[in-house]
């Protein structure tokens, strides 16, 4: 994995990229270097008001990405890079990308750098915003790519930053970039360093598989050739826990993410739903010791700290709220499946859904202010997000299919939840007032409980 440093360079010159070939290496070991290129754009300009369920989206050019010592092997891959860039930027939802053959703009010749941006060609075919950038390989495959972006109508750049690294770290390259244009445009770091955990039955059991954050690089992670199932990544990435029946009764299990080391929980009776509580080396998981199943507080390593809910009815599927004081899970103590909220450090219980017979699968926020759900109505499953005080619940899926187990993206922007409306399981992609549903992914099989992972460094 490709990993960073930041140096700073006060002025960019025509000669940028001899001034890169001789630049000195601080650190001869490191894979990947970044230096932050100086930007005319105030850093407190925001471009899009991420409150507002009807956001318009930016008109965004990204041509392709200029070769800079012209080769056959610098041509495809500048290609793949422009490419790579665009579909990260676009499952934002943010941005509306440009057709590359309405510009007035040849990549090979074209300016790609502030003095010799022509920004009346980039207005003229409605760009907003727009991405340039140049690659070369130097001998031994190292990788150097230059990319920038620019207000086309306030003529100024925003972001440039130069990477260098192994030439099958570009991804890695894309995505810091695109960190940078969200970070730029919403005053956030976006998603692009996060992961997927879901479960996929495709080998005939059901495992555990991750992916990235837009449904690249898919592995799969367990090979318990049983029921595995209920992923929840721990607030900084490292651990990921989950249930299987691989040993018969449901256990649970908390992978280190580095080492592939597994701990083994040992409870008797019934380990379920493990969620992790934020900022701790703890979670919440119902287990059924004394006979009831009931939310208890253990250590990452298996070790009780303390049982959390006590009632009559099932409690299972903990949430917790984003500073880790207060609790969200499904209760049948009410009679049918509802959602309810606990003060973890006291008794203080208050029921937050009563709209419904049947609403189950809580998800916190990473804002803190709302919590996404499945309700089941008309013998249909759909999402619904809620506020923390229970008012105001809203509808995000209709009419297509059962949809479930909802999971926020680590900034809020985004929802992934898993959906049969074409026949299969499927993970699917909405925003947070659900709008621009689409697919994340297609695999044997078929895919269920997805878990969104925090950002996670690599």
């Amino acid at each position: 994995m490709a990993r960073d440093n930041c140096c700073g360079v006060n002025t960019m010159d025509s000669n940028v990229w001899e001034n890169m070939r001789t630049s000195k290496i601080v650190n001869a070991a490191l894979l990947l270097v970044i230096l932050i290129i100086p930007s005319l754009a105030t850093a407190q300009i925001r471009y899009i008001d991420l409150t507002n369920p009807f956001l318009r989206k930016i008109p965004m050019a990204i041509p392709v990405f200029r070769a800079m010592t012209p080769s056959s092997a610098e041509t495809q891959l500048v290609e793949s890079i422009a490419d790579q860039l665009s579909g990260m930027l676009d499952f934002t939802g943010y941005f509306k990308m440009l057709d590359r053959n309405s510009f007035l703009f040849d990549s090979r010749t074209g300016g790609i750098s502030p003095e010799t941006i022509n920004y009346g060609n980039w207005t003229t075919v409605g760009a907003e915003m727009l991405i340039t950038g140049g690659a070369q390989v130097e001998p031994g495959g190292t990788l150097v790519l230059e990319m920038r972006l620019y207000d086309t109508f306030k003529a100024n750049m925003l972001v440039g930053k130069r990477y260098r690294g192994p030439i099958q770290d570009q991804r890695t390259m894309i995505r810091r970039f695109c960190a940078e244009v969200i970070q730029a445009i919403t005053g956030r770091p976006g998603i692009f360093d996060s992961q997927f955990a879901f479960i996929s039955n495709g080998t005939g059991n059901k495992e555990i598989y991750l992916c990235d954050f837009d449904g690249a690089n898919i592995r799969q992670l367990t090979n318990k050739r049983n029921i595995t199932t209920s992923p929840s990544w721990s607030w900084d990435g490292r651990h990921l826990a989950y249930t299987s029946f691989a040993r018969g009764p449901s256990q649970i299990y908390v992978r280190d993410m580095q080492s592939g080391a597994e701990t083994r929980f040992t409870f008797p009776g019934v380990q379920i739903a493990p969620m992790w509580v934020p900022g701790r080396f703890e979670l919440g998981a119902t287990l059924s010791m004394r006979g009831d199943e009931e939310i208890y507080l253990l250590t990452g390593g298996g070790k009780m700290i303390k049982r959390v809910t006590e009632s009559p009815g099932i409690d299972v599927e903990a949430t917790w709220s984003p500073d880790g004081k207060m609790m969200a899970f499904t209760s049948k103590r009410a009679g049918t499946p509802q959602i309810f909220i606990q003060d973890v450090s006291g008794d203080r219980v208050r029921r937050l859904t009563f709209q419904g017979q049947y609403n189950t699968q809580p998800n916190w926020s990473p804002k803190g202010d709302k919590i996404a759900y499945s309700s089941l109505e008309a013998g249909q499953l759909n999402i619904y997000v809620i506020d923390v005080e229970g008012n105001n619940p809203i509808r995000l899926t209709y009419n297509q299919g059962d949809n479930e187990a909802p999971t926020w993206a680590p900034d809020g922007s985004l929802i992934a939840f898993s959906s049969t409306r074409e026949g299969k399981s499927r993970i699917y992609i909405m925003t947070a007032f659900g709008t621009d549903q689409r697919r994340l992914l297609v695999l044997p099989g078929e895919q269920r409980t997805p878990k969104w992972s925090p950002n996670i460094s690599p």
